[in-house]
């Protein structure tokens, strides 16, 4: 878009006013961009972003809308990244992965969508977890615990913890 301004051209206190505005709006849309660019945003977390920044609110409704436009900013889009880079990472059961979409303000449908269309099985996901695991803790019921605090069942972690027992005892 071209400012149509010239060399030495001579403006009023409107234009200039207008210019300014439109400099602001573009310094706002080019930091949200670079914010979003990095890595997959929920829109909260741009919302958030934003308000740290200051900007006002129609400013950034009309900067946030840019964005979807862009595809940049997509809460489904956000889940589904969320959740496969998690997977990847490390054992994480479908509870923790819901709290933490929870936390980035991600509605509840979307989530429930998301973490239905997951093809990991709960149980493997567990008892990898189990494998990596089980030498930092000796102790059975504290390694229960931890297991609890990452989102896992009591019944599943009992099973998979037997399983893992039996198993380990005939190697």
């Amino acid at each position: 878009m071209s400012s149509g301004l010239a060399s030495g051209q001579e403006l009023d206190a409107a234009q200039l006013a207008a210019l300014k505005d439109t400099a602001a709006q573009d310094k706002v849309y080019g930091n949200a961009l670079r914010y979003a660019a990095m890595r997959p945003r929920s829109e909260w977390e741009l919302v958030t972003y934003m308000q740290r920044k200051k900007v006002d609110e129609p400013q950034a409704e009309q900067v946030m809308q840019k964005l979807r436009d862009l595809h940049l900013l997509d809460d489904r889009a956000f889940a589904e990244s969320w959740v496969n880079s998690r997977r990847l990472l490390k054992a994480t059961s479908k509870r923790k992965l819901q709290q933490e979409l929870q936390q980035k303000r991600v509605a509840l449908r979307i989530i429930d969508e998301v973490l239905q269309a997951d093809q990991a099985d709960e149980r493997d996901v567990l008892l990898e977890l189990i494998t990596k695991k089980h030498a930092r803790y000796p102790d059975r019921a504290k390694f229960m615990q931890y297991l609890a605090r990452q989102g896992f069942g009591y019944e599943d972690i009992k099973s998979a913890l037997d399983r893992f027992e039996t198993d380990s005892s005939r190697a």
